[in-house]
C-alpha cells in the first residue's frame, strides 16, 4: 500500500485492507473507478472523470490496469 501524505497532513491512499486505515484519522472512501465487463465478455476500467481503460481480456488485467493508472495520476510525484 502507498501512501501519499500532503503538506497538509491529508492522506490519500488506493483503499485496500492492508491495514485499518481508520488508526490514521477520520477515513473518508471516495470511488474513483469501477471495473466491469461489456457485452462481448470484454472488461473494462472506467475512471470516473477520466478515461475508459480496455479492453481486456480478464477481470483481472483491467484491475491491474485501474491501480496503475490510478496510482500513476494519483500517488506518483509530489505536491
Amino acid at each position: 500500500m502507498e501512501l501519499r501524505i500532503h503538506p497538509d497532513g491529508q492522506i490519500t491512499t488506493l483503499y485496500d485492507e492492508t491495514f485499518d486505515l481508520a488508526t490514521l484519522g477520520t477515513v473518508t472512501i471516495t470511488r474513483a473507478s469501477h471495473v466491469e465487463p461489456d457485452a462481448h465478455g470484454d472488461w473494462w476500467a472506467q475512471i470516473i472523470g477520466g478515461p475508459r481503460l480496455g479492453p481486456y481480456p480478464r477481470r483481472s488485467a483491467a484491475l491491474a490496469a485501474e491501480i496503475a493508472w490510478l496510482t500513476q495520476q494519483h500517488l506518483s510525484g509530489c505536491d
